[in-house]
């Protein structure tokens, strides 16, 4: 599952979720009073007929189809709705004929499916105010449900023939019909308030998603939401990569202020993709520098290249060309700051070398450790090494500018010039 799904089930709710709110909050209604009112008329046993299994798998194959397509379109709700009640008709009435239909109950299945279906597509097409009308309406119409099958229930079970005033001059019925419908509009008007305060979580987790993942990168946000432990300062094996636009500081004293913001936008924007496509576990922009943390050498070579290419036709427009530079090793990795504020951030001497590593690179060159080259193995080419004097090193650092991949190693393409074969020929 990628980032954006496993963000937005948490948001959205999982398929899962949505089918059994779906399925208990709409679909199922009526079949569960059509059941009972059933086994009231003709025994508890109905329960263990074909009858009850294909109402209640109609009632679970609608709650699919809106589940999975409610929301694409207004109209699939108006469809949607009908599918339960239709597929209940044409299995039964395949059994039992026109008889099917002359059962009240059965006459009310397709009302209800086909009212609610419309309430629903109104809303959805409505302005915001109708909208809420509709919501309360559609609670009103689920309520009286309950009172239209108990009317059944008396018609069916009565020898009289059934009149509507008669029905409602005994003032049990109306106390029923009162009752259903002040409670339909009360959970419609709870209903409303509801949705309403579900629609600001659901945009504030939107937005906070967002600025999530512009601060923690949307791999590493993946793996904080399945392990919040993911966030603990911990020491683990990581590629360096860095980045830095050469001559930066002294084109941008003389350009407008727009210029280096448009300039640095498009370098970013060429960056991220590149890096993510291999699997970069943090990006980190600064200026005109670019941090990108790798699980393995290989990830971080092959993202460099890419990110060269990228990076240089972004710049060409500016006639400015970035360098970048490669290191492996132990870093702590995980949240700094203090109580109120914290990032997360790597720190070690593998960082702080890789940086080193970039700023010996020139314009257009990716220059990768000793360390780096061996860990390839026989993947990549690299040119003749050099001995880097760093700032703050006891000894000189050994690098060595990669040319591309080997025309056949274990990937499948050539040799490596080893390092040992590089300084043989100095």
């Amino acid at each position: 599952m990628t980032t954006a799904s496993v963000l937005d089930a948490r948001i959205a709710g999982s398929f899962r979720h949505r089918f059994w709110q779906e399925l208990l909050r709409n679909s199922a209604q009526f079949p569960i009073a059509n059941l009972l009112l059933e086994a009231l008329l003709e025994g508890w046993r109905i329960m263990l007929t074909p009858d009850m299994y294909v109402l209640v798998g109609a009632a679970m194959v609608q709650a699919w189809a809106l589940t999975r397509l409610g929301d694409e379109r207004p109209v699939y709700r108006l469809v949607g709705n009908l599918v339960g009640p239709a597929l209940y008709a044409a299995v039964e009435w395949s059994i039992d004929g026109a008889a099917f239909f002359a059962a009240p109950n059965h006459l009310a299945y397709l009302f209800f499916g086909a009212a609610i279906g419309l309430v629903q597509f109104g809303a959805r097409i409505a302005g915001a105010q109708a909208a809420a009308v509709l919501t309360v309406l559609e609670h009103v119409v689920r309520a009286s449900i309950l009172f239209v099958m108990y009317a059944i229930f008396e018609v069916l079970t009565s020898t009289a023939p059934f009149s509507i005033r008669a029905f409602l001059a005994d003032p049990s019925h109306v106390f029923i019909a009162l009752a259903t419908l002040i409670l339909g509009l009360s959970s419609g008007l709870e209903a409303r308030a509801a949705r309403s305060y579900l629609t600001i979580l659901q945009g504030t987790s939107t937005q906070l998603k967002r600025y999530s993942e512009w601060l923690l990168g949307t791999d590493l946000l993946e793996r904080v939401i399945k392990d919040p432990a993911a966030l603990t300062l911990a020491r683990r094996e990581r590629s360096v990569l860095f980045m830095d636009i050469r001559g930066f500081t002294a084109w941008s004293e003389g350009c407008a202020p727009e210029t280096v913001v448009q300039a640095l936008n498009a370098y970013y924007a060429a960056a991220e993709p590149a890096l993510r496509r291999h699997a970069a576990i943090k990006l980190k922009f600064s200026a005109d520098e670019v941090l990108a943390v790798f699980g393995t050498p290989a990830d971080a070579v092959a993202g460099a290249f890419e990110l060269r290419e990228s990076a240089h036709a972004a710049l060409a427009r500016w006639d400015l060309r970035a360098g970048i530079g490669i290191h492996a090793g132990p870093v702590v990795e995980g949240l700094l700051g203090s109580e109120g504020v914290k990032a997360y951030d790597v720190v070690g001497d593998t960082v702080n070398t890789a940086k080193r590593i970039e700023s010996a690179a020139g314009g257009g060159e990716v220059l990768a450790s000793a360390v780096v080259v061996h860990l390839l193995q026989d993947a990549w080419q690299v040119g003749p090494r050099r001995d880097l004097v760093a700032k703050g090193k006891h000894a000189p650092l050994e690098v060595y500018p990669l040319i591309g991949r080997a025309s056949g190693g274990p990937e499948g393409q050539g040799s490596l010039r080893r390092p040992e074969a590089a300084q043989d020929t100095d």
